[in-house]
């Protein structure tokens, strides 16, 4: 099949939407397809092997030009699939330019924030919406009532992330995030701060954050205040995180809005038991009490990983359940759900076009 992949934010810049619809890419041109990134964000006309088409913009918004010819390229395509956070004029825009497009939301609405998808979903017209996790689906299930929700969830390659032999090291808490509010960032230096001291002083502890953003000024100030065993590495590459999990040893994720968490299923494959809000999408790769936990509350994942960096025994069961154990979500796996989606939306646009013939 021809497929072209529309999203707003790719490579080079970094970030969840950007390295799966890369990974994605590449997964799909492995398996024999031919695969056109479309995208607003600058760099060069590929990534690696993807052939990518890098539009004009302004301020996040695609010019009449970069419209005119987005039109005219995804005709040529057997399948449009739009990658969406809760901003995505491009993605939004090409699933309006063809007939049953596939549109996949990678961002979690928040509860207490209206987010106009009824007004998208008129706008982009006869699309099927589909979701990273049934965390995002619940919620447009809600917001969407009568249209139906699949789940397209995002891959990884286990291999890439069994860590090698371990040295020894302090105890290190590790977590990899963008530096906005969305994240929470500075929550999770609070709960560092507490979990330090609710730890016992003859205990060396160490704590990694992964990311940089917007909120890094804020963020590199309060982690002064924590103390010097918190550590700002900026942004590392793919190797460089895989390095640093081999040397780590709990691994949280303090966002309350995660759509997914493909960070914290690195993590996971890497052997690092994970604590997670219970409100996002990491619930589907980890099980209480198995693969990591999941806590409701700040005060929650304070008392929750000084149990687990005070008992050895239980960090070790679980580091050991996790390297040991492939999750679901292999590429393997989610190549197919992706592909019985694109065979689905293709057969559709054919009825389409035999209908309007």
């Amino acid at each position: 099949m021809r497929i072209a992949l529309v999203s707003d934010c790719y490579l080079p810049r970094l970030g969840g939407i950007e390295l799966q619809v890369h990974d994605l890419a590449v997964q799909l041109m492995r398996a024999g397809h031919d695969v056109t990134v479309f995208t607003i964000t600058d760099g060069p006309s590929s990534a690696g092997d993807v052939p990518v088409v890098r539009l004009p913009a302004m301020a996040g918004v695609p010019f009449p030009s970069a419209i005119d010819r987005l039109r005219s390229a995804l005709a040529t395509f057997d399948v449009v699939h739009c990658h969406s956070s809760l901003v995505s004029p491009l993605a939004w825009r090409a699933a309006r330019l063809v007939d049953n497009a596939l549109v996949t939301l990678h961002s979690l609405p928040s509860p207490s924030t209206p987010w106009p998808v009824e007004r998208i979903a008129r706008y982009v017209g006869d699309a099927q919406w589909t979701a990273v996790s049934e965390a995002v689906a619940a919620v447009l299930r809600k917001l969407l009532p009568a249209r139906h929700i699949g789940v397209l969830h995002n891959g990884i390659d286990p291999g890439l992330w069994r860590p090698g032999t371990r040295e020894d090291h302090p105890l290190t808490i590790v977590s990899t995030m963008r530096l906005t509010r969305r994240k929470r960032p500075m929550a999770f230096l609070s709960i560092l701060e507490e979990i330090r001291a609710a730890v016992p002083s003859a205990i060396r502890l160490r704590a990694v954050i992964v990311g940089d953003g917007p909120q890094g000024g804020a963020v590199a100030a309060a982690a002064r205040r924590v103390g010097p065993w918190v550590d700002l590495a900026g942004r590392l590459t793919r190797f460089e995180i895989q390095q640093l999990y081999a040397s780590a040893d709990v691994y949280l994720a303090p966002a309350e809005l995660e759509s997914f968490g493909v960070a914290a299923l690195e993590a996971r494959c890497a052997g690092l038991p994970v604590v997670a809000m219970a409100s996002g999408g990491v619930g589907e790769f980890i099980r209480p009490g198995i693969e990591g936990f999941l806590v409701n509350s700040d005060a929650e994942m304070v008392t929750t990983v000084a149990d687990l960096l005070t008992d050895d025994a239980l960090r070790s069961r679980i580091q050991d359940f996790n390297r040991g154990t492939e999750p679901a979500m292999t590429w393997e796996h989610v190549l197919a759900q992706h592909l019985a989606a694109y065979r689905a939306q293709h057969a559709l646009s054919a009825q389409y076009l035999a209908s309007t013939s």
